[in-house]
């Protein structure tokens, strides 16, 4: 049960960061302009992915606001070396190929991965108490 929710909320935060990078591109489709899409929709799914997790995938309950926000720090920390992952397809994929949507497919595929490694990461080093 828990696969299942988690699957659907990786699913959530991809489906939430690829509607961030996409109203991002509709306000500004300037110089970086990937790279600033990339950023809003790393962050959009970033807090609803920690919202998630945390409560419905480890069952997490901050004893404070204080360890909530370690907690959420160290998460993010994780999602560090996942991002690298993500970015990496999306720019990868933006680059090879000319078709505009290529790099949605990029950061679909390079999410997917990042988020089964996120698994192993947070349950290791965040929520292992």
């Amino acid at each position: 049960m828990i696969a299942l929710r988690y699957i659907l909320f990786a699913l959530l935060s991809t489906a939430l960061n690829i509607l961030f990078q996409y109203l991002s591109f509709m306000l500004y489709d300037g110089f970086l302009s990937l790279y600033i899409a990339m950023f809003i929709g790393t962050v959009a799914g970033l807090v609803l992915k920690y919202i998630l997790d945390k409560k419905y995938i480890f069952f997490h309950t901050p004893k404070s606001k204080k360890d909530d926000g370690k907690k959420f720090f160290l998460y993010s920390l994780m999602g560090v070396f996942t991002t690298f992952i993500f970015w990496g397809f999306e720019i990868g994929f933006d680059a090879l190929f000319i078709d505009e949507n290529a790099k949605y497919v990029g950061a679909v595929i390079g999410l997917s991965i990042g988020y089964v490694v996120k698994y192993f990461l947070d349950k290791k080093f965040v929520f292992k108490d």
